[in-house]
């Protein structure tokens, strides 16, 4: 059973300590040790024109009929795949099945689902490269290599396309792929980058800005060049971020043959974008390569409502291996005058590939990727990331750090279980509850010999403490989409919901399924869920109790009774709230007998749709129950 009901608070407004507007960037010191400024070209500025606008009118069919066009594409170098070999056999003699994190403490916070739902299949491309965001309206955008959909926060479907039924612009005749998504919360807009073509001459960067923060109106669109350099390399593997004026559009370059040729950042005017105005741009190219080059660089963007600059942070690794990082400072906007800096910054927790992962039924095994860093957020000085990394024997392990900026010193911890499981593909995102809380919560990917693929969250707090792991969506089947080794992640999606009255994060990951009515099988789904845990500075959500309120008839059609019990003599509030946490109705605020007590409540005029109905002591939320009213 979806764990559509389990406790979670709905009323909606800013939390205290949200960091509003314009926020300004933290200056590193300066004269660090292992800085070079200057450390990038920077192109002219230029313009392009609005290339189409996206209408929302029609929602494809999820179900129809498409075109297997099964593809996968190798992400790393010889170097890399002699690594992972030279340590498949260790790892194979080291397995022990075992379900104990032993990192795990019971200090942090204990992840717990709320919503949660099936989004998008992979029945076109792997891997599914998951992207994810949820606007303060409570309009979550999901995307994966296949194509993009639209949900509310109450887990309710809105649309869907393939993304050539997207665009649907005879301009584009290449494959779609590699999908990155964003709320900027400052302008109240999604963001989203696309890629077309794997070659130099159908190399295209499809950049697009949601018309409204319903992306149900539409988008405006415009294409960069995959190949800016006219050096005949295309672009793969995107990153996205937003300041407070620009957005950033990462990449690395290869050559026709496939050889890593550089790293490209576009710095980008984000306000035209949203106006479907021609849009001013620039690129960085020949970034600094010592002490290795710069790869698959991670744009930071603000960890909480709004945003920061001018400039941006953006952080890099070495994809095979090492115990450094690289961080990169953007110093200005556009219309300033910026530069690149580049520091090279020690990590305490060296990282280095893994082989492949094991997957019961088959002997295909799961690409686990190299160490390029996968995600990041930047927040009161700090800049949080993560990689996943060998953490002993070749297994694979989340690799969390916080960077901080004022004094470049990097703080490192690892998770996983050795010999057991490899937890591949993580994704972070601020669970913090105030402004100096470094909390937060991380996604992942799971598997093993006696696993299937499947998707789980961890809380890591501010002290830097492990909860243990909590599944999210269990595998159903093993991945045998392509003929030999799977593609498994690239990279999961993690989104914080900033106008929560609580910490509430959103994920989007792929797990092994099948969809028999499209006679696809061993392929990846999607399973998108709402995540919270944490102790709001109002009202303690932790301490409701799992049999504390019975709604009944569920759905509702006349009268509702409201079941709910009490431990002390205290006043309790029942709430009717819809689904953007909005009041509807005070159904009862009194002070009942501590022990059992029953209500009855006739929907009167109520309109058709979903509600919760909340009860709740001046100190803490005893429950929520979602309903819902038919006519």
């Amino acid at each position: 059973m979806k764990k559509l009901f389990s406790l979670f608070l709905v009323l909606i407004f800013f939390n205290s300590f949200s960091i509003r507007g314009q926020n300004s960037k933290v200056s590193p010191p300066e004269n660090a040790q292992d800085i070079t400024y200057n450390a990038a070209v920077k192109s002219d500025v230029m313009s392009t024109e609005l290339f189409g606008s996206v209408g929302q009118e029609a929602s494809g069919v999820k179900w129809a009929i498409s075109v297997r066009l099964r593809f996968g594409r190798k992400h790393y170098g010889a170097d890399i795949e002699a690594i992972k070999e030279s340590l498949m056999q260790e790892k194979f003699d080291s397995y022990i099945p075992s379900d104990i994190e032993s990192s795990a403490t019971d200090k942090a916070v204990t992840p717990a689902i709320g919503t949660d739902f099936e989004a998008n299949w992979s029945m076109v491309a792997t891997p599914p490269d998951n992207s994810m965001a949820v606007s303060n309206g409570g309009y979550i955008v999901t995307a994966n290599n296949d194509g993009v959909e639209y949900y509310n926060t109450s887990g309710s479907y809105l649309y869907f396309n393939y993304w050539s039924d997207f665009f649907n612009n005879s301009a584009l005749t290449s494959m779609i792929y590699d999908p990155k998504v964003i709320y900027d919360a400052s302008a109240d807009r999604f963001v989203m980058a696309v890629l077309h073509g794997t070659t130099p001459a159908t190399s295209k960067v499809l950049v697009c800005f949601s018309k409204s923060n319903n992306p149900l109106n539409g988008w405006w669109t415009y294409t960069l060049s995959g190949n800016p350099l006219s050096d005949n390399s295309w672009f793969d593997y995107p990153g996205l971020g937003v300041s407070n004026n620009e957005i950033y559009i990462t990449g690395n370059l290869f050559s026709s043959q496939g050889t890593f040729n550089q790293a490209i950042i576009y710095q980008i005017q984000k306000s035209n974008g949203y106006s479907g105005s021609n849009i001013n741009f620039q690129y960085w190219h020949s970034l600094n390569a010592t002490p290795y080059p710069a790869f698959s660089l991670v744009p930071a963007s603000l960890g909480q409502t709004g945003s920061y600059g001018p400039g941006i942070y953006l952080v890099s690794s070495k994809s095979g291996g090492d115990n450094r990082i690289r961080l990169w400072d953007i110093t200005d906007d556009m219309s300033g005058s910026p530069q690149v800096n580049s520091y090279t910054i020690n990590v305490s927790t060296a990282y280095s590939p893994v082989p492949n992962s094991s997957q019961p039924g088959t002997s295909n095994t799961l690409d686990n990727g190299d160490c390029r860093i996968q995600n990041a957020f930047y927040l009161n000085g700090l800049i949080h990331y993560v990689l996943h990394s060998d953490i002993g024997q070749g297994w694979n392990g989340i690799h969390y750090n916080r960077l901080t900026i004022s004094n470049l010193s990097n703080q490192s911890a690892t998770f996983g279980l050795q010999g057991s499981y490899d937890y591949s593909y993580p994704a972070v995102a601020s669970f913090a509850t105030s402004s100096s809380d470094k909390s937060v919560m991380i996604a992942f990917l799971r598997a093993s010999g006696s696993l299937y693929p499947e998707v789980r969250v961890v809380n890591c707090d501010n002290n830097m403490q492990w909860s243990g792991s909590v599944l999210v969506k269990s595998g159903e089947t093993y991945v045998n989409f392509l003929s030999g080794d799977q593609r498994w992640g690239d990279y999961t999606g993690i989104a914080r919901k900033h106008n929560s009255s609580t910490p509430r994060v959103w994920l989007a990951g792929c797990y092994g399924a099948s969809i028999p009515n499209q006679n696809v099988y061993n392929t990846y789904k999607t399973w998108v869920a709402e995540v919270y845990g944490g102790a709001s500075a109002d009202i303690n959500e932790t301490d409701a109790t799992e049999d504390a309120l019975s709604v009944f008839p569920n759905p509702v059609y006349d009268f509702v009774n409201v079941l709910f019990t009490v431990d002390t003599r205290e006043e309790v509030t029942i709430e009717l709230n819809d689904i953007e946490g909005r009041l509807i109705k005070l159904l009862y605020r009194d002070t009942p007998k501590p022990g059992e007590n029953k209500l009855t409540f006739n929907k009167g005029a109520l309109s058709r749709g979903t509600y919760f109905v909340t009860i709740k002591t001046t100190s803490k939320i005893i429950k929520n129950e979602r309903i819902i009213i038919f006519d």
